[in-house]
C-alpha cells in the first residue's frame, strides 16, 4: 500500500520550508543529484521502465537521440552522422555511424601490457547485433516490437531464436546488414515513417557482442556503452552513481559540447537516489541534498505554487525556479467496446463524456491538467485542433441518455438507476478522492458509478482479459506522433494488445493503415485527423485530461529544460565553476 503523507499544513510548512532553505550542504557541487524510482536493470534490451531508460541511456547510445532544445520534438544524430538516407518508398533506411564513437574501455575487450581494459570503435555489425538481439525470444525483451514487424527477415530470425541454442547471431539477415564498418542498411517489411522515432529508443541502442558473451545476463549489472556516462556505483534500492566518461566525443563536438568550462562545466557525477516517502523527497530538496525534485505531489502544491501558478516568494528568494511542460500524456477511463451495456450504445459513451465536468477536475488537480479534447494531446504532431462535441453540458448529457434509452438515469426495464463497474489498479488517497469527485459527475445526470479497486497487477489482468466495464488508465507517448495514441483504437491491437478499449471500427482501420503507408508528411496529418474526428464521435473512451509537468529544481543547476523523452539529457546539463 503506497500511503500518500499531508505534509503541508498551516504554519508547520512554512517554517519547515525556511529551516530547510538555510540548511547547509556537504555534498560536492559537481554532483547532480535527483531522486529516482528503483531501477532494475541496466539492459538497453530490457530497459522497459522509464527509470531503467533513463539510467540505461546515461551509458548506451542510439543512432538518433531528440533535440534537447527543440519543440516541437524533433531528431538529431546520435552515433550516426546525420539523419538517415531513406529510399524505396519509405522502405529503406541508411545510416552513416560517427567514426571516432567508441566503446567504454572493459576487460570484455582485453587487456594492454599494463592490465589496463581495452576499447574499440563502434561499428555497424554492432546494430545489427543490437537490432537481432532484442527480436531473440530467449531474451523476452519488451522492446521485440521494435524490430520483430517491421525489419525484413526480423520476425523469422524471431522464430528461429527460440529453435536454437544458442541463438545464431551469424545467420544473415536481408533487412539487416552491415555494409561496411560504417555504414547500416534497414529494410522494412512496409513502410512506416515512424519507424526512425524508434532508433531513438533505448531499445535500440548499440551493445557490444562481447560484453553480452562475457558477462551473459549480469550486462545488466555491468552495462558497457559508448555515452557520455559510466556506472561508477550502485547500491540497489538506495543510490546509482555515475561518472563522466572525459573521453566521450560529444564533450569536443555537437550539441553537448563542452564550449567555455571557465563559464560552465559538466556535471561530473550524476547520482539517483531512491526515495519512498515523498516527505523525505521535499525535505532532502529544500535542504539541497537534491538538486531536482521532479513532480510537485498535489498536497504540496499550494505551498510551492501561488495562485497564479508562479514559485512562492521564499522558493525564488532561495534560488529554486520552476520549468513547466504540456506532457505527452492523456489520462482516460476506457469503455470496454465488448461490453453489453457500453459497447453498442455509443449515446450512453457519449452522455457520459457530457457529464465530466472538466472546469471542476481541472481544480482538483490544482490546474495541473487540462481537460482533454480526444485521444491526442496538444504537443503532438497531428493533433487535431478543434471542439469537442461531447464536452461538460449537463443538459447534452441528460437528452443523450434519453436517446440511450436511459432517460434520467434509470433502466426502464427495471426501474432502477443504471449502475455501472469502474475498475482500477491503484489505491491511493489521491486516487480515491478522484474518484469520488467521478462518481458525482455521474450522479448528477443519475448514473451510479460503482468503483472497483484492485491490485495494479490484478487490473492489468482484468483489463487484458476483457473483464472490465469501464476501467481508469493513462497512456504516455513512446514517440512524438499521433499514430502512437491513434493505435491505442486499431482494431488488431485489442487486449491483452493496447487498444484496451477492444474498439473495433472499419473506416478508423482503413484510414490507419492508409497513414501507416504514406510517406507524404502532411497527407499523413490529414488521415490522423480524421480518425480523431471519428474516435472523439464514436466516445470509446471517457476523454479526461491532458497533464502538466512541472519541475523545481535549484539555480545552480544550468540549462535544464523539461523533455518528455529525458533519456541521456543530463549530458546537457551545466554548473558554475
Amino acid at each position: 500500500m503506497i500511503t500518500r503523507h499531508k505534509f503541508f499544513g498551516a504554519c508547520f510548512s512554512a517554517a519547515l520550508i525556511c529551516a530547510c532553505l538555510h540548511a547547509p550542504t556537504l555534498l560536492a557541487q559537481t554532483s547532480f543529484r535527483r531522486n529516482m524510482e528503483r531501477v532494475a536493470g541496466m539492459d538497453p534490451a530490457l530497459a522497459e521502465a522509464v527509470p531503467a531508460a533513463r539510467a540505461t541511456s546515461l551509458i548506451y547510445e542510439s543512432l538518433l537521440e531528440y533535440d534537447y532544445t527543440a519543440r516541437p520534438y524533433r531528431l538529431i544524430p546520435g552515433l550516426a552522422t546525420a539523419l538517415p538516407n531513406v529510399t524505396s518508398n519509405g522502405m529503406v533506411y541508411v545510416f552513416h555511424l560517427d567514426p571516432a564513437a567508441r566503446f567504454q574501455p572493459d576487460p570484455c575487450f582485453g587487456v594492454d601490457t599494463n592490465g589496463v581494459p581495452k576499447m574499440r570503435a563502434v561499428t555497424a555489425q554492432d546494430f545489427v547485433f543490437s537490432l537481432k538481439r532484442l527480436a531473440d525470444r530467449k531474451l523476452a525483451s519488451p522492446g521485440a516490437w521494435v524490430v520483430e514487424d517491421n525489419i525484413r527477415g526480423m520476425h523469422a530470425f524471431a522464430e528461429r531464436s527460440v529453435e536454437s541454442a544458442p541463438t545464431d547471431y551469424s545467420r544473415p539477415l536481408d533487412g539487416l546488414t552491415a555494409l561496411d564498418d560504417h555504414t547500416l542498411r534497414i529494410e522494412l517489411t512496409r513502410p512506416f515513417p515512424q519507424f526512425i522515432w524508434l532508433m531513438a529508443m533505448c531499445y535500440a541502442s548499440a551493445v557490444p557482442h562481447e560484453a553480452v558473451e562475457r558477462y551473459g545476463r549480469e550486462i545488466s549489472e555491468h552495462p558497457v556503452g559508448s555515452g557520455p556516462y559510466r556506472l561508477h556505483s550502485w547500491r540497489r534500492n538506495h543510490e546509482m552513481v555515475f561518472e563522466r566518461d572525459s573521453s566521450w566525443r560529444g564533450w569536443n563536438q555537437g550539441p553537448a559540447a563542452v564550449l567555455d568550462e571557465k563559464k560552465e562545466r559538466p556535471f561530473d557525477r550524476i547520482v539517483y537516489r531512491v526515495m519512498d516517502d515523498p516527505t523525505t523527497q521535499w525535505l532532502a530538496f529544500l535542504s539541497s541534498e537534491l538538486d531536482l525534485h521532479g513532480e510537485i505531489s498535489r498536497d504540496n502544491w499550494d505551498a510551492v505554487v501561488d495562485g497564479s501558478g508562479q514559485l512562492r516568494p521564499e522558493l525564488v528568494q532561495a534560488g529554486i525556479q520552476l520549468a513547466a511542460l504540456p506532457s505527452i500524456e492523456v489520462a482516460y477511463i476506457g469503455f470496454n467496446c465488448q461490453d453489453p451495456v457500453l459497447g453498442p450504445n455509443k449515446k450512453l459513451r457519449q452522455a457520459i463524456n457530457c457529464a465530466f465536468d472538466g472546469a471542476q477536475w481541472e481544480i482538483f488537480m490544482n490546474r495541473r491538467v487540462v481537460r482533454a479534447n480526444g485521444p491526442v494531446p496538444p504537443e503532438v504532431a497531428g493533433y487535431l485542433d478543434a471542439p469537442f462535441a461531447y464536452g461538460f453540458n449537463l443538459a447534452h448529457a441528460r437528452q443523450l441518455l434519453a436517446e440511450a434509452g436511459y432517460p434520467n438515469g434509470r433502466d426502464p426495464t427495471t426501474g432502477k438507476r443504471l449502475a455501472l463497474s469502474l475498475d482500477i489498479g491503484r489505491t491511493t488517497q489521491d486516487v480515491r478522492e478522484s474518484t469520488e469527485l467521478l462518481v458525482s459527475f455521474l450522479d448528477r445526470v443519475g448514473i451510479e458509478l460503482q468503483p472497483q479497486y484492485h491490485t495494479w497487477n490484478a487490473f492489468l489482468t482484468k483489463v487484458a482479459a476483457r473483464q472490465t466495464q469501464m476501467f481508469r488508465l493513462g497512456w504516455i507517448g513512446d514517440y512524438p506522433d499521433a499514430e502512437n495514441f491513434l493505435q491505442l483504437f486499431y482494431g488488431r491491437n485489442i487486449s491483452p494488445g493496447p487498444n484496451r478499449s477492444n474498439y473495433v471500427n472499419p473506416e478508423f482501420d482503413r484510414l490507419y493503415e492508409q497513414a501507416h503507408a504514406t510517406t507524404d508528411t502532411p497527407a499523413r496529418l490529414e488521415l490522423y485527423r480524421r480518425m480523431q474526428i471519428i474516435v472523439r464521435e464514436d466516445c470509446p473512451w471517457l476523454f479526461m485530461h491532458f497533464p502538466m509537468s512541472y519541475t523545481p529544481y535549484h539555480a545552480r543547476v544550468l540549462n535544464f529544460r523539461p523533455h518528455d523523452f529525458p533519456y541521456g539529457m543530463e549530458k546537457y546539463l551545466r554548473v558554475a565553476p
